[in-house]
């Protein structure tokens, strides 16, 4: 196939790509059901009703225009060759393949984050802010932006220069020990995650003696779950929307919960949720994601070391030789409709979980209290009601609130 083939067929991916994404966002957009359900009667009133509406609305309308820029941006670069371009001129500097590509990645990441730093602003400070969820300061926001930049730094730096050692001194079956690596990265982030990642940005208190952390301790040594310690996090720190969940490997499980979550829930809603998270480590759920991830990254660099050394990739982006730069670019382009195939299985398999770890709680603790959780966090969040069924096949990770709630009030097994 030659350079010119290449790029159409990596400008017709691009363009299906993102007109596909648009059209699920207008039919998203454009489904809408009058009345509030009789489900959650009693937690939504009119007003709360529209104004979950408009919230949706205005964060769908955004998404078009960001990513129309996002689109037009990606298009102007690939036409032109300002890909290529970049590669020539760092060449003129080095030809060492890691600082190329340290500083290709680095230039690349930084320019993109800058361009889109405006609509994370107003994503942030207006349209956030306007529906009373924003309580991120400016002084976070600048301070998170310049931590993301030392941790993909640090983290992204070390495994990127790695990745090119080895596809440069073992050749195309480095993937397999590179799948190696990557997954091992992968497990120690989830196993410290809580410990090492996470106070960087947030800080984590522990939770104070009292009825709560009582209640907590006692349902976990009720269904055997090996907790080791539970956390506060300050989540109203950034925003009012609330969470949970638990991190950690064997004996040493903690449990985090967002301050946001312990201020508007009582003491059954809390346990509710966590019975839910709890479900997710008593039904596997952890382990055979991990497992599905690790096969999708085996499978993945696979494919890409197929197609990492072959030359007209790196011409068709405006490249003058084999630029393994050059070739990741075109990969991710190329490979992202098997991505989006793959996106979509775990997806299904991750909103069967959701369903498979409400009936945990409802069987182990109460169903009644995670149905009230489950109506208030909607509240609290304008969560979309009756989202299109289309988008929620696509994009979904957990089923809507009406289909949970009618699982929940099915008979127990």
């Amino acid at each position: 196939m030659t350079p010119s083939q290449l790029l159409i067929i990596i400008l017709i991916i691009t363009t299906v790509s993102y007109a596909c994404d648009q059209l699920l966002d207008w039919l998203n957009l454009r489904k809408y059901r009058p009345g509030i359900p009789k489900e959650i009667a009693s937690f939504y009133d009119e007003e709360k009703y529209t104004r979950s509406r408009a919230y949706q609305r205005d964060r769908t309308r955004f998404s078009f225009f960001t990513s129309a820029f996002s689109f037009l941006l990606s298009i102007a670069m690939l036409v032109s060759g300002g890909f290529g371009w970049l590669d020539h001129l760092l060449r003129q500097y080095t030809q060492n393949e890691i600082l190329l590509a340290l500083a290709f990645f680095g230039i690349i990441g930084l320019v993109g984050d800058l361009l889109s730093t405006p609509f994370q602003y107003y994503s942030t400070f207006v349209l956030e802010e306007r529906y009373g969820f924003n309580k991120t300061s400016r002084a976070t926001f600048l301070a998170d932006k310049l931590k993301g930049y030392l941790v993909a730094a640090v983290l992204g730096g070390a495994l990127l220069s790695l990745f090119i050692y080895m596809a440069h001194q073992i050749g195309p079956g480095f993937w397999i020990w590179f799948s190696g690596i990557a997954i091992l990265v992968i497990f120690v982030v989830n196993v410290f995650y809580t410990s090492l990642f996470l106070p960087l940005f947030n800080k984590l208190t522990p939770l104070p003696d009292g009825e709560l952390k009582q209640a907590i301790t006692e349902f976990a040594g009720k269904v055997g779950f090996p907790l080791d310690s539970i956390f506060v996090i300050d989540g109203s720190k950034r925003s009012s929307k609330a969470n949970a969940f638990f991190s950690g490997i064997g004996k040493r499980k903690k449990i985090v919960l967002y301050d946001t979550l312990i201020e508007r829930h009582g003491k059954d809603e809390l346990i509710a949720v966590l019975a839910h998270e709890v479900g997710h480590f008593k039904k596997k759920h952890v382990v055979w994601t991990f497992l599905l991830s690790s096969l999708q990254i085996a499978f993945t660099l696979f494919v890409l070391s197929r197609m990492l050394y072959a030359e007209e990739v790196s011409l068709a982006l405006g490249g003058d030789q084999l630029s393994t730069s050059l070739n990741l670019v075109a990969f991710g382009i190329l490979f992202s409709p098997i991505s989006g195939l793959t996106g979509l299985l775990m997806n299904i398999f991750s909103r069967r979980n959701e369903f498979e770890a409400d009936r945990y709680a409802r069987d182990k603790f109460d169903g009644t209290a995670l149905s009230t959780a489950l109506k208030r966090l909607s509240v609290d969040t304008l969560s979309d009601l009756y989202p299109h069924p289309v988008y929620v096949f696509f994009h979904y990770s957990h089923p809507p609130l009406l289909q949970r709630l009618k699982a929940l009030a099915t008979t127990k097994a």
